[in-house]
């Protein structure tokens, strides 16, 4: 392979001139060059490792480039990083680092490409080409890191025990790797995650989240998370997810394991959609049936209401987290607490106003929820799999019929209470309620159609019965 090919980009040139003019060393290193070997799309990021002050080698590149992008310095970490296009480019000076037990932040000092190769996280990240002119685009690869892209294998460059313990985030980007570019983790190496699995303890519950976002926005999310079941990180992470785990068996009663059924679910709905909290929605629609699970004689298991739990749960996971309690975790919940109306439809002869209450109640994300519902059928019986999809279907194309007929979609009533106050001559009371209630049921159940003058008729009805109207 002609490594030069990677460095066509006139920004590589700039930097190589630049680095000669400081009498610098200067390399383009990690997931660049290992995404141009696998040929895997453009890079929206270059690393550039400077053996030197690689602050100072940004601020000069920044002068060379034309439009002389502005330089943000990082002092904490040794860092530099400008925009070139819509192209980030981070620059650090090498160096090595040693590491304390309660920590993930190293000791730095400067040091050798060597040095700086020895800390990468995998060997496949720390292939490096060179940018100085007298070797400009040849492969430094003290790893082997070659052989294990062509392998598809994550591996350390050093003792994978030292590497992990050192920094137990190593742990999360190693699975997520494996994930992205479904790869399988050396044994060596997945064995040292689980040995120091609890030291993910120490690492920020914001950190955690950025490598569950990309386990879960890759292709294949079931990787990831068996992974993460497997080495005894998601026990630590995501106990709600552990909880479904196994299978329970009374008098001959079985249910299924919610666990790997929920990973399913997660599977398909990445094949239909790239919202990441729809995907959360997957991952996490099942997470009421650990606590409600219970077993009778009469009905066998039963999960009654782990729908309304799993969304309680959704808030109290999200909190501890440390992700977003706005709009998107309000999403999240919606999708959890609704996951099985459309379901519950698609067993039944669909009436319109069953549909139009699911229209109601899912609003804008009714869309969104027929499509986990549909990501939510992972029976292995032909028969009943296609039975599910062709109801789904009806389902799906009743909600256009009843939507464009009756737009109960963030439905607003046709009277409002305004008008009601008016009409009865009222001050703010519980009959104003009583009769918006009304209104709204009789358009839901279509016994008025969602239009001004048929519910200003029923109204008038409804306020005589609550005796608003005198007989004359």
């Amino acid at each position: 392979m002609n490594y030069k090919e990677a460095l066509n980009n006139p920004i590589f040139n700039i930097i190589s001139q630049s680095a000669k003019q400081l009498g610098l060393d200067c390399y383009v290193i990690g997931g660049f060059v290992r995404d141009f070997i696998l040929k895997r799309g453009n890079a929206k990021d270059i690393d550039i490792v400077a053996i030197g002050n690689g602050i100072q080698l940004a601020k000069q590149v920044a002068k060379n480039l034309p439009n002389k992008p502005k330089v943000q310095v990082f002092k904490t970490y040794g860092t530099a990083m400008l925009k070139f296009n819509d192209i980030e480019i981070e620059f650090v000076g090498a160096r090595k680092e040693s590491y304390h037990e309660n920590s993930r932040n190293p000791s730095v000092e400067s040091g050798t490409l060597k040095d700086d190769q020895n800390r990468r996280d995998f060997t496949i990240n720390a292939l490096a080409l060179s940018l100085s002119e007298d070797n400009f685009g040849d492969l430094l690869d003290p790893f082997d890191g070659i052989k294990d892209l062509e392998k598809l294998i994550i591996r350390t460059p050093l003792n994978p025990n030292i590497t992990y313990s050192d920094d137990p985030l190593r742990m999360m980007r190693a699975i997520r790797f494996a994930t992205q570019l479904e790869f399988t983790i050396e044994d060596k190496s997945l064995k040292a995650i689980l040995k120091n699995c609890s030291r993910i303890k120490i690492i920020t519950k914001e950190r955690i989240v950025v490598e569950l976002h990309k386990i879960l926005e890759s292709k294949k999310p079931s990787i990831g998370f068996l992974l993460l079941e497997k080495t005894g990180l998601l026990e630590y992470i995501l106990p709600e997810l552990t909880a479904l785990k196994g299978i329970d068996e009374v008098e001959g009663q079985r249910h299924k394991d919610n666990f790997y059924h929920t990973l399913e679910v997660v599977d398909n709905i990445a094949k239909n959609t790239e919202n990441l909290w729809l995907r959360w929605a997957a991952l996490l629609h099942d997470i009421g049936k650990a606590p409600t699970k219970k077993f009778s004689k009469k009905v066998g298991w039963t999960f009654h209401a782990h729908e309304f739990e799993g969304s309680k749960m959704v808030y109290h996971l999200f909190k501890r987290l440390k992700m977003p309690l706005n709009d998107k975790m309000k999403f999240v919940q919606k999708m959890v607490f609704m996951s099985s109306r459309p379901i519950v439809l698609a067993q039944d002869i669909v009436s319109d106003s069953a549909v139009r209450r699911l229209v109601f109640d899912a609003g804008d994300f009714v869309d969104d929820l027929m499509t986990l519902c549909e990501a939510d059928i992972t029976t292995k019986n032909p028969k009943k799999f296609n039975k599910y999809h062709n109801n789904f279907k009806i389902v799906r194309d009743k909600i256009i019929e009843v939507e464009e007929r009756d737009h109960i979609r963030n439905f607003q009533p046709p009277i409002s209470g305004e008008e009601i106050m008016k009409t009865f001559n009222l001050k703010p009371s519980k009959e104003i309620g009583i009769i918006k209630e009304t209104i709204k049921e009789a358009i839901l159940e279509g016994e008025i159609p969602n239009e001004f003058d048929a519910a200003y008729k029923l109204m008038l009805e409804k306020g005589k019965k609550l005796g608003l109207i005198k007989n004359s």
